[in-house]
């Protein structure tokens, strides 16, 4: 049984999916799609910034966003027009909006205008440099909790993506992350890694982007997913477009459950993995949760041929 997981936020790179656009009708359409979705007087179109950059304006939150789901939509697409069908389907944080999109549960060009948006919010919602996020290695979930509840001294610090075994993320103010970081290792963490991000994503941090963002995933078309799409939140198989949506927005300030939804995958058989999209992020994550899956990642024509044969 195949799932395709699709990447977040971090797998973004210049370049990324023009060979493929250059090759195939369907990648070439869907990234010009894109465009028209978000087509704004003066503004360089996302295809542009994709293939060329400059890198630090593809950094920027609100276009990284729908850059990854329209370069991972793109590689779905040609995946679907290849006869590769998932029986599930999964995202880590942002790419469970490029899941929804090959679920059927979101029409694509809704889809890249609400990751803009949303992008958009979730950096307005906290002053940049005023949050963090870093990496805790080597510590399990409870003590991660224990030293983020340790640290916090009335500020926001907790667990934001929980990748794997003996890697957590946290996030929340930048000075309660760098307590609970040394706090982590005092615990027992082999490292605590800061990362460069533009802002603490998956926590209460983001409470007012999750209110920006609700009304307009309430509000638009959608659909029954075809196939069932493992959600961050609760690593539930949500069935219907309402249990969807909610997951959605809940996912915007709640931890990323990843370690689970992997669990939950292999749970109803899954033993292929596809990772949908730029990088292979997810790859390196599920071969720790799942040692005997088999893991294949398409970003470019030359990864087609292992990939065919799926069949």
């Amino acid at each position: 049984m195949i799932a395709f997981v699709f990447p977040g936020q971090g797998s973004q790179a210049v370049g990324m999916g023009k060979a493929l656009a250059e090759q195939f009708d369907i990648c070439r359409d869907t990234f010009a799609e894109a465009d028209a979705a978000l087509a704004a007087p003066n503004a360089q179109p996302l295809s542009d910034l994709i293939f060329n950059g400059p890198a630090d304006q593809l950094t920027l939150t609100e276009n990284t966003q729908p850059a990854i789901l329209t370069m991972s939509v793109a590689v779905w697409r040609l995946l679907d027009q290849r006869g590769i069908k998932p029986a599930f389907v999964a995202g880590h944080s942002l790419g469970e909006y490029s899941a929804h999109v090959a679920a059927g549960t979101l029409a694509f060009a809704d889809a890249v205008r609400l990751v803009r948006n949303r992008g958009r919010y979730m950096q307005e919602a906290v002053p940049v440099g005023t949050g963090a996020m870093a990496a805790i290695l080597g510590l399990d979930e409870a003590g991660v909790k224990q030293a983020c509840e340790e640290a916090a001294q009335g500020e926001v610090v907790s667990p934001a993506n929980l990748n794997g075994p003996g890697q957590i993320v946290i996030a929340g103010a930048a000075a309660a992350v760098a307590r609970a970081s040394e706090r982590a290792k005092a615990l027992g963490a082999r490292r605590a890694i800061a990362l460069q991000v533009s802002a603490p994503f998956h926590c209460a941090l983001m409470k007012p982007a999750e209110e920006r963002l609700a009304p307009e995933l309430r509000a638009v078309a959608a659909h029954d997913p075809r196939v069932p799409v493992v959600a961050n939140v609760d690593a539930d198989a949500k069935r219907t477009s309402r249990a969807s949506i909610e997951a959605l927005i809940q996912q915007v300030s709640s931890p990323v459950r990843w370690e689970d939804v992997v669990r939950r995958l292999a749970s109803e058989g899954v033993t292929r993995y596809v990772e949908v999209g730029p990088g292979k992020v997810l790859s390196g994550l599920v071969k720790k949760i799942a040692p005997d899956a088999a893991i294949l990642n398409v970003e470019g024509p030359n990864d087609l041929a292992a990939i065919d044969a799926l069949h």
